[in-house]
């Protein structure tokens, strides 16, 4: 693996890992159904990295998609039992042409199914971890993709965009490549007269003023505004991305000029404050006042119930929550120390008052500083 962060598209050549998430729609036919030929292209790709040396770990969407011609559907399900039905039947077809294309080519794949437990939970990541970490020593292509067939609403990632990010920076990757249905990111609609495209993103602030509405593919779940949540998730988290179609993969991967280089903003950061930060479905709210705000924002310290003028919502302690400042504007995300029906009797409260009233281990932060991540704002939809 590179020593180093890597600063420019171009090192992407020689990167030792990478994570390549490629969507439904860049493996479908118009009519909905798997197409082996687009699926072969990138097989073809992928094992010339391997054979250069490059370790390759593939997110791939098209399950559902590609068990839509077989079960007789007209489109894509929109109720969850019809998609985990239709994950159960694509998933096995999916990897079948995988494996049977990369064994073409003299290599094995390894599928690996993942729910957003696998990002949270300390066994799990680890597991996850190991088992990822050891697939790619044995050179195996580890093949993943959302468990769909057993998820739920409350436990999905939502699209493997966001899965891809969260995989990037859990096998530790070099490089995450998204390949989707437009070659790069446009200052407006591909289509539009005097649109261009944007060859690199170094800050969230060279996306403002962008419009980012367009919705996916029909046989997809993704569009732009998914896609620069999960950019955001990795370069955040200290791996940049390249955004290019499925058919600029090979110039991608090989460093040239194509798709959007999203620069890496931050540093690698721990998986569960990762995950508390863009995949974790908040189960309340914490109203703060203006100088609990101030406090945690600039200050970056632990909110207390002093700073607290309201709570919303049915939590446990130990769940995600929203932090909220008096406008409303959502300011972090932290897993709150008590349950919803304690945490109204301590609000505006001082610890020294709650430890003398109520007892040791009622004197503790409501969010530990260690457990709360400040939001960015999101794209604009």
């Amino acid at each position: 693996m590179t020593a180093a962060p890597l600063h420019d598209r171009a090192e992407i050549a020689t990167a030792s890992r990478i994570v390549v998430k490629v969507g439904s729609s860049s493996l479908t036919s118009p009519d909905g159904r798997l197409d082996p030929a687009r699926l072969r292209a990138l097989v073809d790709v992928l094992a010339k990295r391997r054979a250069e040396g490059g370790q390759v770990v593939l997110v791939s969407s098209g399950a559902i998609a590609a068990a839509i011609g077989p079960l007789g559907l007209a489109a894509r399900p929109r109720d969850l039992a019809t998609q985990q039905a239709a994950a159960s039947v694509g998933q096995g077809l999916l990897v079948a042409h995988y494996t049977k294309a990369f064994a073409d080519l003299g290599l094995r794949v390894g599928q690996v199914l993942l729910t957003a437990d696998d990002t949270v939970r300390r066994v799990h990541y680890r597991n996850a971890h190991r088992a990822l970490t050891r697939l790619l020593d044995l050179g195996v292509v580890p093949v993943i993709n959302e468990n769909d067939a057993v998820a739920t609403d409350e436990i999905r990632f939502g699209d493997n965009d966001r899965l891809a990010a969260l995989v990037s920076h859990l096998v530790h990757a070099d490089a995450l490549v998204l390949l989707t249905d437009v070659d790069a990111l446009y200052t407006a609609a591909p289509s539009a007269p005097g649109a261009r495209r944007i060859s690199r993103v170094d800050t969230p602030r060279d996306l403002e003023g962008i419009d980012v509405s367009r919705r996916g593919s029909a046989v997809g779940t993704g569009g732009m505004v998914t896609k620069l949540e999960s950019v955001a998730i990795a370069t955040a988290s200290g791996i940049p991305v390249v955004l290019t179609s499925a058919a600029q993969a090979a110039q991608a991967l090989a460093g040239d000029d194509v798709g959007t280089w999203f620069a890496a903003t931050g540093r690698r950061t721990s998986i569960r404050l990762l995950w508390l930060a863009h995949a974790a479905r908040v189960r309340g709210r914490l109203v703060l006042d203006e100088g609990a705000v101030k406090a945690v924002v600039e200050r970056r310290t632990s909110l207390l119930p002093a700073g607290v003028t309201a709570v919303e919502g049915d939590f446990e302690a130990g769940d995600p929550v929203e932090l909220v400042a008096p406008d409303g504007r959502v300011v972090g995300r932290g897993l709150v120390a008590f349950g919803a029906d304690e945490v109204p009797s301590l609000l505006g409260r001082s610890t020294r008052d709650l430890r003398r009233e109520l007892g040791a281990g009622y004197d503790r932060e409501l969010v530990h500083r260690d457990d709360l991540v400040l939001m960015r704002r999101r794209p604009t939809s």
